[in-house]
């Protein structure tokens, strides 16, 4: 019985934590909320008030309507841009981590590696997004490597970044504790460095949302890219608002997933530390 009744307690009070967590997140949200709104109605109403034509700018009441009324076509385009997000952003952590850790390493990779990486990312990326079409033709491949290009440096200098920036007198400590070079990098030298690795992929997330579309623009038959230019030839603005919202929304999504991703392995990190206090 005694048992019982203090896993009912633990159960109890393992509630109330998370609801106090809740309150206190919306509490932080507030400002956000309110901000958002107060444009939101502000647009409603500005729309309303001087009967602006929906042709030129649909309130946000006629954009959410338009999210319905178009739902079947948008959610079609947007698995495909959704799968070139998700390979061309996975491509991008799977090759820019063990790129980074090399040049962290070496001299050598960094005198080589690095100058390219540079000229890769001085490259306007929408110059040789037509090249792409031309060697890979109208599938998704050219979408996938715009979205990895994109992503892919910022990932890479912040993982860089935080690779090298374990501290001197740690480092010797670390050294002279760890058995091999393998369990001193997945024990010290990449946990150091996730603060910044997910600093990095924050920013490539973002930056991946906004190669597939470029990409989509520069040539394809399917996509939101591909939507947005058919809505603007049909000068179907309620169609391009609504599309723009879900994009948001999509960026909104997994730049949420990353943080969440980010609370649930550094939790020991200092944000994270000062997010628990204030949650308790």
């Amino acid at each position: 019985m005694k048992n019982e009744k203090a896993r009912a307690d633990g159960g109890q009070k393992s509630r109330q934590i998370r609801w106090l967590k809740f309150l206190n997140s919306l509490k932080e949200s507030m400002p956000s909320i309110f901000s958002v709104g107060g444009v939101i109605v502000f647009w409603e109403i500005l729309v309303r008030f001087f009967e602006i034509p929906s042709y030129i700018l649909p309130s946000p009441s006629e954009s959410v309507l338009a999210i319905v009324q178009y739902w079947s076509a948008i959610k079609s385009n947007m698995l495909t841009t959704l799968y070139e997000i998700g390979v061309g952003f996975g491509a991008t952590v799977i090759i820019s981590i063990p790129i980074a850790t090399l040049i962290s390493y070496s001299r050598v990779f960094e005198k080589t590696l690095y100058p390219f990486m540079v000229f890769l990312q001085l490259i306007p990326k929408v110059a040789i997004g037509p090249l792409f079409v031309v060697w890979f033709g109208f599938g998704s491949m050219p979408k996938i490597l715009m979205v990895f290009l994109l992503s892919f440096f910022p990932l890479l200098m912040d993982t860089v970044a935080g690779l090298k920036s374990l501290n001197g007198r740690l480092y010797y400590m670390a050294r002279t504790m760890s058995e091999s070079e393998w369990k001193f990098y997945w024990k010290i030298k990449l946990p150091n460095a996730l603060p910044s690795i997910f600093s990095g992929l924050k920013t490539s997330i973002s930056m991946a949302t906004v190669g597939a579309v470029v990409a989509e623009f520069l040539g394809s038959d399917s996509g939101l890219g591909y939507l947005l230019l058919r809505a603007n030839g049909d000068i179907n603005t309620k169609l391009l608002f609504a599309i723009l919202i879900v994009l948001c929304l999509m960026g909104m999504v997994f730049f949420e997933i990353v943080e969440l991703a980010e609370r649930k392995l550094i939790p020991w990190h200092v944000s994270q530390r000062v997010t628990d206090k204030k949650a308790r």
